[in-house]
């Protein structure tokens, strides 16, 4: 069923391709379009394409957040590689159609108006994408229409009698083993996945050959699984990413027949849709549909180079089979490599309750960031929410908390080390000089006997457990922070990253308190050892919250006068960058955040 050419040896990575099912044949794709699993492609970072028949909650902006911090890391760790980063909108269906009638528009005028306030809320919180796509797109029908001719040509979509349970809350038919008794309504069932209400149903249209691919699904993820489970330093994630989830997909397969999936509605029920290629009686299934913008956003199938597969796809907890399933098997379906990662977060909440506008208490983003404003609430969304497998309790009060932390640790500490009293005593300790000591060559002067090869690797668990007392002791640390967070990162986990940054600001703030460079009682050398510390302190940290914080970081790597070309993961490192340009001692400190309104 599953084959790599060679003996398997240990530190071996067997290709993850899918075998093909010997039940059906596969012919070449009516166009010719490369794609690559190599590194030399563009990465290729998604977020879920919303379904906007609703205007955007929290929700929606964590999703964004958590794909632009991982698109933004990589575009410093790799400024070489292009970055393509998708997001959208999915226009089709039931719901949109209801919505369009209660306004008193047209399903497209709809479209327009609540498309566009997804795409504001991406542009309002400084979401790095490259491009905004729309399912109302001709370019994604075209796409569309195309791999519905590949399937049917190759025998992969039948038309039947479909029978079971509908949601039309989430637009989509699930399996008996998928719902459950409602826990409070007699005689009523519920999705298991998204406790939606679904009604037994019985119509005509085309179903995809899903059960062809169990066995090729289920050897993907086990050994997706296996690689990641003997990865060397766990710096890796393939599959379904936590493994919690990839975990529940691979019992899923293991437990279910996997029913073949239903793709098509009859027209005269769902209008506002795609119709299905020469058969208008039935519209294109909405999820169906709206999983291949992945595929449209690149050009498929269009020849020439491509971003495909995707390295990350960021998604919630809810749609986890959607894309660790149903897409799977359409990729396989046209021969299409499978993408690397598909990060799956849990739920934000508001007192222990889903978010609902029928309960009141949905958190609206674009209020959350004019009182906080835009970088608190993404630093509040990547500390508390970026652990993915627990749902998370939205607060005011812990959005205050952590936008007051990176405000003290990271803002106030640049006004702290900036300040004329430091910069003075610490100017005197330099030597006159015909030139100006540059940054550099001053910190090399001070560490001269730190021999940063031979300090050992930083883990978290360093860096929670220890006090630093000298500004040796934060040097050694700092040394080492951009590998740390370098290492989270790769294994997406990207709360343990911006924890181990938040630590060395907690220790650094904690000992420049504890040595009062501003004393007269200490000599000019240690308010020098101290600046330099700090600053060195700001440039790295200053680096490395570049995708969490973009706007605040850029202002402090202005104000300290760090060269754009120096702003890499490469430059995190003691001693490789430059700051202050002309003079170090001439840098002034400047407000990095705005006062909360609340």
């Amino acid at each position: 069923m599953f084959s790599c050419r060679g003996p398997r040896r240990r530190g071996h990575i067997p290709c993850l391709a899918f075998a093909r099912p010997a039940a059906v044949s596969f012919p070449a794709p009516l166009r010719r379009y490369n794609a690559t699993s190599s590194t030399d492609k563009p990465f290729y970072v998604t977020t879920p394409i919303f379904y906007p028949n609703a205007r955007p909650h929290i929700g929606h902006l964590h999703s964004l957040v958590t794909a632009d911090i991982i698109a933004r890391f990589q575009r410093i760790s790799n400024p070489s590689r292009p970055v393509v980063f998708l997001t959208g909108t999915d226009e089709h269906g039931l719901k949109m159609q209801q919505a369009a009638q209660t306004k008193g528009v047209s399903p497209l005028e709809w479209c327009d108006i609540i498309s566009a306030e997804f795409r504001k809320l991406g542009e309002r919180a400084n979401v790095s994408s490259t491009m905004f796509m729309r399912t109302t797109q001709p370019r994604h029908r075209e796409t569309v229409e195309h791999v519905w001719r590949t399937l049917m040509a190759q025998g992969l979509l039948y038309k039947d009698t479909y029978e079971g349970y509908y949601s039309t809350t989430d637009e989509c038919f699930y399996p008996p083993s998928r719902v459950s008794p409602h826990p409070t309504l007699p005689d009523t069932k519920i999705s298991i996945e998204t406790g939606s209400i679904v009604e037994w149903s019985s119509e005509v249209n085309y179903k995809f050959r899903l059960s062809t691919f169990r066995d090729a699904l289920l050897m993907h993820y086990s050994i997706a699984s296996e690689l990641n489970a003997n990865a060397e330093d766990g710096l890796v994630s393939r599959g379904v990413h936590p493994g919690v989830y990839q975990n529940a997909v691979i019992q899923d397969l293991k437990m279910e027949s996997l029913e073949d999936l239903s793709v098509s509605r009859p027209r005269d029920r769902i209008g506002w849709g795609i119709p299905v290629p020469g058969d208008p009686s039935q519209t294109v299934y909405v999820w169906f549909d709206a999983l291949l913008v992945y595929l449209s956003g690149v050009g498929y199938p269009l020849a020439g180079t491509t971003a495909w597969p995707p390295d990350v796809q960021v998604v919630g907890k809810d749609i986890v089979r959607f894309h660790a399933i149903y897409l799977p098997a359409i990729l396989q379906a046209l021969n299409l490599p499978m993408p690397k990662t598909l990060l799956s977060h849990a739920h934000w909440t508001a007192g222990q309750k889903k978010m609902s506008k029928s309960l009141g208490n949905v958190a609206d983003p674009i209020e959350a960031m004019d009182d906080f404003g835009v970088d608190p609430v993404r630093f509040y969304l990547a500390r508390v929410g970026g652990r993915w497998r627990d749902d998370v309790d939205w607060s005011e009060e812990q959005l205050r908390k952590h936008a007051d932390e990176i405000r003290n640790l990271f803002g106030n500490y640049f006004l702290r080390v900036t300040s004329k009293a430091i910069r003075q005593r610490a100017g005197t300790a330099i030597s006159i000089s015909s030139e100006k000591p540059s940054f550099q060559s001053l910190l090399a002067q001070q560490f001269s006997g730190l021999n940063l090869s031979t300090t050992s690797s930083t883990s978290t668990l360093d860096l929670e457990g220890c006090k630093p007392s000298t500004n040796e002791e934060i040097v050694a640390l700092l040394d080492n922070l951009g590998g740390l967070v370098s290492g989270h990162m790769k294994n997406l986990e990207v709360a343990d990253a911006l924890h181990a940054i938040m630590m060395i600001l907690r220790h650094a703030n904690a000992l420049l308190t504890i040595l009062a460079p501003w004393s007269d009682a200490h000599r000019p050398n240690v308010a020098l050892s101290c600046y330099l510390t700090a600053l060195e302190t700001l440039r790295i940290t200053g680096i490395l919250l570049q995708p969490f914080v973009p706007h605040t970081s850029e202002k402090l790597l202005n104000g300290l006068g760090a060269p754009v070309e120096e702003r890499s993961i490469d430059y995190a490192r003691v001693g490789r960058g430059n700051v202050g340009g002309d003079s170090v001692m001439d840098i002034s400190g400047v407000k990095l955040f705005e006062m909360s309104r609340k």
